[in-house]
């Protein structure tokens, strides 16, 4: 066990965890039971075996040595069934924990503890004592905008059958909780949970093919009927209601302030799957989730609604809306004469839009499809005033009001699919354009002012480049077919069925108007009107392009015609801010700093220019790539960042775990809202007049932690070869959890390298490097033993938001990390002197940033701030090791030259256990 962890072991510490340790007995439990019944006493013996050695492990009482000596001589049939097991230990000891969350809240809240930071009753709080200028919240709170964005890049394996049987589970374990059992039910609950088991154990935890992009599309919407559906109407409606009573005279929230976004389907940036096909299927079943939703909610109405003209008074409007409903002949029955109008309206939106009839489909004569979501609102808000003018107000507040929230929130094309592309391909297209239409012959060449005044020209006429007859490359027809399909998406659904196009590694002003320039080919940039559906997206995500963001922001701003798009959106400027690619060139807390420089600026440019900004942050699942938890991440933001309005990526097993369930959305949800709300309107930075010694400060320390995360990643020799044999990367490529390729083109190059492939070898491997290598040696160079100096970062840590997130989430991933299973994975170095060459670098880091860390907290325990990550290591972690020798193991017979395919699945099931045991590994 971790030297840098202290454990509670008071009797009243192991009194508030026991109920976690006696569902994680029973469930493991079971589970050993399962694999004896379906494997064998021999089978079992050996899964046991691993565990008490594991468990040995922890309390120090086995070395590593003699427990690696367990699997070297396994056979690879007996090996897979260790690895299955205790993938599924650590399945369902996450499953475990997650009811102790649920069940220590649960305990807050009958004790009448104050409602928990990041929740909104908590947020409503302190905006009511904080005596905020009405006009000043209606300005910070404009258009205020709250989206997460999926996203298709995941390290989420698992398959839609395990996600079925956990969610059962767990049903069956709130339910054994909550009701005082017979013992009869008690054993019919238990034989419950083992069905599901014993369904786990049987099923195969990956997939034999690679998951195509449809198959990400569908693991997307399932989110929306497993909890997004419920939740986010629920929080806008209660956002509209109780910021109108804060505030009753700044209209706040009129409109839904939760979005859904997504990126799966949309994002081709280095994708080369993503055609105009996946983008027409990505949109086109969002709508038909979106209108079927909708149909199954208007059925339940008409069920429920039965009120019958002989009890109740009904408004003019309401008779009339229900006599236009001639095919049904309940006269006295007009609420459910009128839902079946509008079912049958919607019914014939969905032929109308996808040519079939949908579930639950009902035919009304004369029913014509709705033009707009807005037009199926006014009749369900024809029911809504009928029944609140009888009195009939809880019956509005019910199920009708649910659906009018979603209507009003998802409209007909449920989310916002983003498109994505790199700059790179922009120019090649647009330069094919050019010389097809005899615009220019050699693009490409000309320089940066030649590119924006020919750019320019062409963006102030409706004028076509070319025609259906044009003879154009592959990818030119491909990427004209995809704007082509997004503009049928948009014409079809809606204007927020494609809101935003994001440019990758956007450096110039060319970049933005190459975009501009493919949208008016589409037909969805109007020239002369200066208008354009959908926003046009920089993403800044190195480190040198971060630093130069404010200056590309301001050059495009002073071109008029791309200054009349940004006014024609409301005066709103989007940027996307990069946090995966701009860690891999220049490590954590260069990067964390160079986003926070680059938000800082990006907010002067925004008050200079008189324009709204919206940031997009684009973070990924581990704190290596923006990851942590989000109600902090928000309140780090600088001053003047977010201003009522955020996105952000959420990414790989994060998406299960935060939105798999109605009470998981709530929580996560309500979290991003009340963090958007409260550095909207609070003072969150709290550095007063020492901001400008603190921002001095912080560039300093960035400088030298990039110069020591330099000095490893891009000037060892062999770095390269020792990052690509330590660590399971070369064989991440056919794990089958994602459609995108591990790298963006075959290379040697780093930088070439997709985040995720980098940031999960690291994981794996245990390293953890993406979060903390270079922090150490800046916090050591920086400080020099100058005790005024650390006395000044302990300052920081105590009141600034970004410091405390930057220092917490690392202290996390150095908890994670273990440097004694990965000197293991070094083994695989055939090279002994760059083994220790490169392993002693990163071992000598490792105690420097731990040391570092614990002088600027002033705490010896990494996870003092973190109960609940404390206990999930030292319940969880123990079912890691058996998993992490295993693939070294196998990797080491891989390499070795077998490539049977019992031994690749091997491998393939470790990534997955492992990935489920970390539950955020990329």
């Amino acid at each position: 066990m971790s030297a840098h962890l202290v454990f509670d072991v008071s009797a009243e510490g192991r009194a508030a965890t026991e109920p976690l340790r006696e569902d994680i007995r029973l469930l493991g439990g079971m589970l050993g039971d399962v694999v004896r019944e379906q494997e064998g006493e021999r089978v079992f013996e050996l899964v046991e075996d691993a565990r008490r050695r594991a468990f040995a492990v922890r309390r120090e009482e086995v070395d590593r040595e003699g427990f690696a000596d367990l699997f070297r001589d396994l056979p690879t049939t007996d090996a897979l069934h260790v690895i299955r097991a205790f993938s599924l230990f650590a399945l369902l000891a996450n499953l475990a924990e997650d009811l102790h969350r649920e069940r220590r809240r649960a305990l807050h809240v009958r004790a009448g503890d104050p409602a928990p930071d990041g929740s909104l009753a908590a947020s409503f709080a302190k905006l009511a004592a904080a005596g905020l200028d009405p006009a000043e919240v209606a300005d910070a709170l404009t258009d205020a905008t709250v989206v997460p964005v999926i996203t298709a890049h995941p390290t989420e394996t698992r398959r839609r059958t395990v996600f079925e049987a956990q969610t059962r589970i767990k049903e069956t374990m709130r339910t054994r909780e909550r009701m005082a059992l017979t013992d009869v039910e008690e054993a019919d609950a238990l034989r419950a949970i083992k069905i599901q088991v014993i369904t786990l154990w049987q099923t195969a935890l990956i997939r034999l093919q690679r998951v195509q992009i449809q198959d990400e599309i569908e693991v997307g919407l399932r989110f929306f009927e497993a909890s997004l559906f419920e939740v986010m109407p629920q929080i806008n409606a209660r956002l509209r209601s109780e910021l109108g009573e804060l505030f009753p005279d700044a209209d706040l929230a009129a409109e839904p302030v939760l979005r859904a976004g997504s990126w799966i389907g949309g994002d081709r940036d280095g994708n080369p799957n993503v055609n105009a096909d996946v983008v027409a299927t990505a949109s086109s079943r969002a709508s038909q989730t979106a209108i079927q939703h909708y149909l199954t909610e208007l059925t339940e109405l008409e069920t429920a609604l039965s009120l019958s003209v002989r009890m109740t008074d009904v408004t003019d409007d309401l008779r009339a809306l229900a006599a236009l409903n001639t095919t049904d002949e309940r006269d006295d029955e007009p609420y459910r004469r009128a839902l079946a109008w509008a079912r049958g309206r919607l019914a014939a939106t969905y032929v109308q839009f996808f040519g079939q009839p949908a579930r639950r489909a009902y035919d009304v004569a004369g029913a014509t499809a709705y033009d707009t979501p807005d037009a199926l609102l006014a009749d369900l808000d024809v029911i809504d005033a009928s029944l609140r003018g009888d009195g009939d107000d809880l019956l509005a507040d019910d199920r009708l009001l649910r659906l009018r929230e979603a209507v009003r929130t998802f409209g007909f094309h449920l989310y916002g699919l983003d498109l994505r592309q790199n700059s790179d391909v922009h120019e090649e297209t647009v330069a094919e354009l050019f010389a097809w239409a005899g615009v220019h012959d050699a693009y490409a060449d000309l320089d940066e002012d030649a590119k924006v005044a020919l750019l320019v020209d062409e963006l102030q006429s409706r004028r076509p480049l070319i025609g259906g007859a044009a003879d154009l490359s592959e990818q030119t027809t491909r990427e004209l077919a995809i704007t082509a399909a997004a503009a049928h998406a948009v014409r079809t659904f809606g204007a927020g069925a494609v809101p935003n196009y994001v440019i990758s590694m956007c450096t110039s002003v060319s970049d933005l108007l190459e975009c501009a320039v493919l949208l008016k080919e589409a037909g969805l940039l109007d020239p002369v009107a200066g208008t354009c559906p959908v926003n046009v997206v920089p993403l800044f995500e190195t480190i040198e392009d971060l630093q130069v963001s404010a200056t590309t922001l301001r050059a495009a701003l002073a071109v008029p015609v791309y200054r009349a798009l940004v006014d024609s959106k409301g005066r709103l400027q989007e940027v996307m801010l990069g946090y995966s690619d701009s860690n891999k060139d220049g490590g954590y807390l260069a990067a964390n700093w160079a986003l926070y420089r680059a938000e800082l600026d990006l907010v002067e440019v925004a008050r200079e220019h008189d324009i709204r900004l919206r940031l997009f942050h684009g973070r990924g699942g581990t704190v290596g790539r923006g990851g942590g938890p989000s109600y902090e991440a928000i309140l780090a933001q600088p001053p003047g960042a977010v201003r009522g309005s955020l996105r952000l990526t959420e990414q790989g097993e994060i998406i299960a775990a935060k939105y798999a369930e109605p009470r998981l959305a709530t929580r996560n949800l309500e979290a991003l809202v009340s963090a958007t709300l409260e550095a909207s309107l609070l003072d969150t930075e709290r550095l007063g007049e020492q901001s400008d010694a603190a921002y001095e400060h912080l560039d300093d320390l960035a400088a030298l932690a990039r110069e020591a995360y330099a000095d490893l990643v891009h000037r060892t020799d062999g770095f390269v070869e020792y990052f690509k044999t330590s660590t399971p990367v070369a064989e991440i490529g056919a794990l089958n959890i994602g459609s995108r390729p591990a790298s963006r083109k075959p290379t040697e190059q780093i930088s070439d390298l997709r985040a995720i492939p980098w940031v999960m070898s690291w994981s794996l491997s245990r390293v953890m490097l993406p979060g903390w290598y270079g922090t150490g040696s800046a916090l050591e160079q920086w400080v020099g033993g100058d005790a005024d100096r650390l006395k000044t970062l302990r300052g920081y840590y105590e009141r600034w938001p970004f410091f405390q997130t930057v220092i917490s989430n690392l202290a996390q991933v150095m908890a994670k990390s273990d440097l004694g299973i990965a000197e293991r994975y070094s083994r695989l170095v055939p090279d002994e002197a760059l083994r220790e060459r490169v392993f002693g670098k990163i071992v000598d880091e490792h105690e420097r940033t731990v040391r570092m860390v614990q002088e600027v907290t002033g705490r010896d325990d990494l996870l003092w701030d973190n109960a609940a990550l404390k206990r999930s290591v030292f319940n969880r972690f123990p079912y890691l090791e058996p998993l992490n020798h295993l693939q070294v193991e196998l990797l080491h017979r891989y390499r070795s030259g077998d490539e049977s395919e019992q031994l690749r699945r091997g491998i393939l099931l470790t990534m997955n256990g492992l990935a489920t045991a970390l539950r955020n590994s990329g």
